[in-house]
């Protein structure tokens, strides 16, 4: 692919991210999720690709969202054919509600390279660089820690494990704490937070739970380009969701690494922020219509990770200036 479209996906992300923004702590997530997706479909309209949304808001019938199986780009003659992921607002009711860590991302590999995930939950496992190669989600969560704790060379009283404050994780909070490990919990969006244990300066080490499976797929395009590790298996909660899967061929009962999800190396990913988070800073506002976007663009193939600081001029965007 060719390496100029990472540059053009941050434009994707900082509509985004500028359409939610406006609705930051005011108590509508539905529509802070419908500006976000208006700027992106916009954006992403203005790209040389024929792109289909292999992971998106959801289903045809859920229109205008970006559904499953959308067609998006300028799809001219040439153009490349590329699998999309999307969620324009990772973190719905943290903007909502004015809370840290919403983003919005996209992710972009070669067509058939993106799993086609199921909207469902998946449990997942997350490290950074230096602890890859050394988790397995099935393995006892002490083992995990205990070999990421060594890999990272420290005491597992010095680790911090990360994951969605829920009932449903109260087992791995009680055999963390057993093993002495402090504990950060958020209220919501699980993909800051696992690339949060790819850099260094955030303290987070392992993401542990139970949390969407096309966020899972989002992440792991994201965890490719850094070099972390990934790992993730489908939870379907009813007969219908399992039978969703057959349709899909997907099997639920497998657990996907990293190269499962996100086959080889030739992949995009752009995130900016909406609000201000362990990894990027959210969408502020200065005198002059003007506003400012702080975005994270990575690539695959050569590793490069890029911060973005961007000043937008929002008279000369009408279409944010809301």
């Amino acid at each position: 692919m060719d390496r100029n479209l990472v540059l053009n996906l941050v434009r994707v992300t900082e509509a985004a991210a500028l359409g939610a923004a406006k609705l930051l702590g005011r108590g509508d997530k539905n529509m802070a999720d419908q500006l976000a997706v208006d700027g992106m479909r916009n954006m992403f309209d203005t790209l040389d690709i024929d792109g289909t949304v292999v992971i998106g808001e959801g289903e045809l019938d859920e229109a205008p969202m970006l559904y499953i199986g959308e067609k998006i780009g300028k799809d001219l003659s040439g153009s490349i054919k590329v699998d999309i992921a999307v969620d324009p607002v990772e973190g719905t009711t943290a903007v909502a509600k004015g809370l840290p860590n919403a983003i919005a991302v996209v992710a972009i590999a070669p067509q058939g390279h993106l799993l086609n995930a199921p909207d469902m939950y998946m449990d997942k496992i997350a490290v950074g660089p230096r602890a890859k190669g050394v988790i397995n989600l099935d393995a006892p969560v002490k083992v995990n820690l205990m070999n990421v704790a060594k890999a990272l060379n420290k005491d597992i009283t010095d680790l911090t494990v990360t994951m969605l404050d829920r009932e449903r994780h109260a087992e791995i909070i009680k055999e963390c704490r057993e093993a002495g490990t402090r504990i950060k919990l958020f209220s919501d969006g699980d993909v800051g937070a696992a690339l949060a244990t790819c850099f260094e300066h955030t303290g987070t080490d392992i993401l542990f739970g139970i949390g969407g499976a096309p966020e899972g797929v989002i992440t792991a395009a994201a965890i490719k380009c850094l070099g972390g590790d990934f790992q993730g298996r489908l939870i379907p909660s009813d007969e219908e969701e399992k039978e969703r899967c057959n349709r899909m061929g997907v099997d639920f009962k497998k657990l996907f690494t990293l190269d499962d999800l996100v086959k080889g190396n030739e992949v995009f990913f752009a995130a900016t922020g909406i609000s201000d988070g362990d990894l990027l800073k959210g969408v502020t506002y200065h005198e002059g219509n003007k506003a400012k976007t702080h975005s994270v663009i990575m690539r695959g193939e050569t590793g490069t990770i890029r911060f973005i600081e961007s000043i937008h001029r929002l008279d000369k965007k009408p279409e944010y200036a809301r």
